[in-house]
């Protein structure tokens, strides 16, 4: 067992990608297993949205994520602490993560929403929001302060009440408090927000280790260093090593340290493997790294490929809602006038619980706003996503990895509309 191994989380690295940091493995978590690459769906609230949670699981899901950050505001984590934790309370067997608030409130607070991948070519600028206002959030050394989005009522989060938050809420995998920069932030300020979210991880850990000796009544949950520092290999490689670094002296000390690594901050789409390849350079190999915010395809393929082990995104339920629906020969808005008498399948080659209704009946119910629609579109396209990473970790086994990948995206990629 390493340092970065704990009695109650374990990760064992399985098969390697040849040429590349790509590997299969398993996480071990007091509720169960998680085999990886995986993709963790988003319970935003305790619940992935419009679908029952055995559905879920029912799909293949292996864990989900929750937010801190809305949790926090309603219905407040001592309720779901009492409740027995997120699982418990969201009525999810399986093992959960929760992120630590910190990308909420910058992107509800400052204006971003659901955005990570800026415009590199903004002219930077530290006091604007994506939309040209003023900031709603203000970050300092000690923490952030920050309006609700549901009341405007003012809020306080700190890496210690982020902890507290999140060893409420009871997932088996925590994230470190840390301040979320965009491309629009200047170099300087890269460098500071890296330094405060150095010294927000030393205050998550000691924190995390009081946290977990005061609540022994509860499953040990492990908590997983943050990295950021925007477009920057020498930020990047820097936040990595330092994180390292702390987890290795936390150990020593009796703590816990690190049990994984998120993979997180702005970051375009052509940078993302090479960013995810840098940070993979200097972490422990036996340490599980998530990427936190993907879903495309061909990003899904590349993060595996430079060694994310997990990632999660809101993007497939999301855009399930309003009727886009992921197939093999690409993705497509069953609302459009052509489906209203298809009555195929919303992806024929793929069986999954959706495969029994028709492209035709679903079109129908977007048009009558019914509020299944939603409901069978987000399970086809958590369903696809998921069996997606699912046969690249099975070709990963089988040796024949590049062929599925081509393949995949050859055709997704042509038939996308």
């Amino acid at each position: 067992m390493s340092s970065l191994q704990t009695p109650d989380q374990s990760f064992a690295v399985g098969t390697r990608l040849p040429g590349a940091k790509g590997r299969t493995g398993v996480i071990t978590t007091p509720h169960g297993q998680i085999h990886t690459p995986a993709f963790v769906p988003v319970g935003t609230k305790a619940t992935v949205k419009t679908v029952l949670p055995e559905s879920v699981a029912a799909l293949g899901a292996q864990a989900v994520l929750a937010n801190a950050y809305h949790l926090y505001l309603q219905p407040g984590p001592e309720i779901i602490d009492e409740a027995g934790g997120l699982g418990a309370f969201m009525n999810w067997p399986g093992p959960t993560y929760t992120d630590s608030g910190g990308f909420q409130v910058m992107s509800l607070g400052a204006g971003f929403k659901k955005v990570i991948s800026m415009d590199p070519n903004h002219t930077p600028d530290d006091e604007l929001t994506a939309n040209g206002k003023e900031r709603l959030s203000r970050v300092d050394d000690d923490g952030v302060t920050f309006k609700s989005h549901l009341d405007g009522s003012a809020h306080r989060l700190t890496p210690e009440v982020s902890m507290q938050i999140q060893h409420q809420l009871g997932a088996d995998i925590i994230f470190a408090f840390d301040e979320l920069t965009t491309l629009m932030n200047t170099r300087e300020y890269q460098e500071n927000s890296l330094e405060r979210t150095r010294l927000w991880a030393i205050r998550c850990l000691a924190e995390h280790n009081r946290l977990t000796a005061q609540r022994s009544h509860r499953p040990p949950q492990s908590l997983w260093g943050v990295i950021q520092g925007a477009q920057y290999e020498d930020l990047r490689r820097k936040a990595s090593r330092d994180l390292v670094e702390m987890s290795r002296r936390d150990v020593e000390q009796g703590g816990r340290g690190f049990g994984g690594y998120g993979i997180g901050g702005a970051l375009t789409k052509d940078d993302l493997g090479t960013i995810v390849g840098w940070v993979n350079d200097e972490l422990p190999e036996d340490a599980p790294k998530h990427l936190l915010g993907i879903s495309e395809p061909d990003d899904i393929f590349t993060a595996i490929e430079n060694g994310a082990d997990t990632f999660d995104c809101v993007s497939p339920t999301r855009v399930a809602r309003n009727g886009a629906i992921y197939s093999l020969d690409g993705r497509y808005n069953i609302t459009n006038a052509r489906y209203r008498k298809d009555f195929r399948p919303l992806d024929p080659e793929i069986e999954n619980y959706t495969s029994q209704y028709s492209r035709a009946y679903l079109h129908h119910l977007f048009k009558a706003k019914e509020g299944l629609a939603a409901t069978l579109a987000t399970l086809h396209n958590v369903s696809f996503v998921v069996t997606l990473v699912d046969r690249a970790r099975q070709a990963i086994e089988d040796g024949n990895y590049a062929e599925y990948r081509d393949e995949f995206l050859g055709r997704y990629y042509a038939g996308a509309s």
